[in-house]
């Protein structure tokens, strides 16, 4: 393979890694244009597209987006280029934020001022501009961080001073701008790295 195949090969890698998010049946991604597009299943409209049609072929769903993830529980969230955040699909435990748990199959809009985004199986956290952490969804496992195993149909703050956040199906992981990594939510195969298999 020559280096330059192999430059190509990384800048593709470099352009799906950031543009696109794929979990569960669905899939979206972002254009260099910023237009958001979907594909896949939909019954419960998280491909945002107003239907609950499932979809063979990309569809157009927004503009001006900056980033997408796509949940492996049916919902999926989109931070716009202004840093508006928005949410669509499946919200049976609340994981859209939007104070409902009702599905969505246009999106709604969650929050402002939204740096990142990320998604666990039914549940959803985002950071904001000012490095606040915040959590919504299902809770049985303490995945939110809030102290508590109660769902959130509207974001709770768990956090300040954070500079990234992911989720894992029923846990969630983050690093503060101090370097600290923080884990909570299901542990069963110790999977929160705290020397034990105890739900947090």
């Amino acid at each position: 393979m020559s280096n330059k195949l192999k430059l190509i090969n990384l800048f593709l890698f470099f352009i799906l890694h950031l543009f696109s998010e794929s979990d569960g049946s669905h899939s979206l991604y972002i254009n260099p244009d910023e237009t958001l597009w979907g594909m896949g299943r939909n019954d419960y409209g998280q491909l945002g597209d107003g239907t609950n049609t499932d979809r063979n072929k990309s569809i157009y769903i927004d503009i001006g987006v900056s980033s997408v993830m796509a949940s492996s529980g049916n919902h999926s969230l989109y931070v716009k280029t202004d840093g508006t955040l928005w949410a669509m699909g499946r919200n049976q435990f609340g994981q859209l934020g939007d104070g409902t748990t009702t599905d969505r199959n246009s999106s709604v809009q969650i929050d402002s001022n939204v740096s990142s985004v990320t998604a666990g199986d039914m549940h959803s956290l985002y950071v904001k501009t000012d490095g606040t952490l915040w959590a919504m969804g299902r809770n049985s496992y303490g995945q939110l961080g809030d102290g508590t195993t109660t769902d959130r149909n509207s974001s709770v703050q768990i956090d300040s001073n954070v500079s990234s956040v992911t989720a894992g199906d029923m846990h969630s992981l983050y690093v503060k701008t101090d370097g600290t990594l923080w884990a909570m939510g299901r542990n069963s195969y110790g999977q929160l790295g705290d020397g034990t298999t105890t739900d947090r």
